[in-house]
């Protein structure tokens, strides 16, 4: 049976209620937190940096996904590994020595991932899929929350899926934007093994019982 990961987004929590949200994922049956890095430069949106990451590093009992949507990721990969990052993902846009990236990632000991915008072509990653341990598909373009999911994704995912195949690696597949009940579960029958859901967990009625849903939808 599939065991798809569900990755509550902290960009969408409340974040003068951050502990109690924090909380509310150790206590749900979500996997992982996922937790969004932006700069105001690579993207045109500023989230948290290093100190908020901290706190929640703190009280998180769960594996931490952080994304990085920054320039020059490099220069950071050491400081995140410190404050608790278990997997790491940074923007095949914003590398340009991204083996050189990848290895430092793993050096640190956390997981490395490569995030790719809706734009970029999945063929770029072909010579480099035995080196990465999570693709984060972006179905939305990065910067906000709350956007619509781009439909080309499903195509997308299907090509990456057929591309770690051939390649016979372990990468694992990531989808970071808009996603909900609606489509998480076309989503996994594609190849997704890890869905991020930022406003359709924090704004519901009930969080818990939403990221329980999504459990459920989403093992078959």
């Amino acid at each position: 049976m599939k065991n798809t990961l569900i990755a509550p987004s902290i960009l969408a929590a409340d974040f003068a209620n951050l502990q109690r949200d924090i909380e509310m994922i150790n206590n749900s049956e979500a996997d992982w937190f996922h937790i969004d890095i932006m700069d105001g430069v690579f993207v045109p949106n500023i989230s948290f940096g290093m100190p908020v990451l901290a706190a929640i590093a703190k009280h998180a009992k769960k594996t931490i996904d952080v994304h990085l949507m920054i320039v020059d990721p490099d220069q950071y990969i050491k400081t995140f590994a410190d404050l608790g990052a278990n997997v790491l993902s940074v923007h095949y846009e914003a590398c340009s020595h991204l083996h050189r990236t990848l290895q430092a990632i793993k050096a640190e000991g956390m997981k490395a991932g490569v995030a790719i915008n809706p734009h970029t072509n999945i063929d770029l990653l072909e010579d480099i899929i035995n080196d990465i341990d999570l693709v984060c598909v972006m179905s939305v373009n990065p910067g906000f929350g709350g956007q619509s999911f781009i439909e080309n994704t499903y195509e997308k995912v299907r090509k990456l899926k057929a591309l770690i195949n051939k390649k016979g690696a372990s990468t694992i597949i990531e989808i970071d934007g808009g996603v909900t009940n609606k489509n998480a579960v076309q989503l996994v029958e594609v190849g997704a093994d890890v869905l991020v859901a930022g406003n359709f967990v924090f704004k519901a009625e009930n969080p818990t019982q939403t990221i329980a849903d999504l459990k459920k939808l989403t093992a078959f």
